[in-house]
């Protein structure tokens, strides 16, 4: 790298002859990231509120009766534990919430 520059310079080490890049083409294209938010909701005190992935957790069992997803309330600190169908888990997976999965009793 030519420091005075900051140009990538590989004219003297392998791949000799290729053309300098600079930072900002190296990343140009890429996209800024946007955190996934959910919107979820309160039983207990009936707060509503959008919540980061790493908010939320996923249980993933054998039966829809045994798949879930919890969280803490913003609002008043509840625990809150609410089942998750299949389009649900599929949201939740797809947005990088934690997931753990279930394995049955024999």
């Amino acid at each position: 790298m030519n420091e005075s520059s900051g140009v990538l310079d590989e004219s003297s080490g392998p791949g000799a002859g290729a053309r300098e890049m600079t930072v900002a083409a190296a990343f140009a294209g890429m996209r800024r990231v946007v955190p996934v938010v959910f919107r979820a909701g309160c039983p207990d005190c009936r707060g509503s509120f959008e919540l980061t992935a790493s908010a939320l957790r996923l249980a993933v069992g054998a039966t829809s009766k045994t798949t879930f997803y919890s969280f803490t309330c913003p609002d008043c600190g509840a625990a809150v534990r609410k089942p998750a169908g299949e389009r649900i888990v599929e949201l939740l997976t797809g947005g990088g919430v934690r997931t753990l999965r279930l394995h049955p009793t024999v």
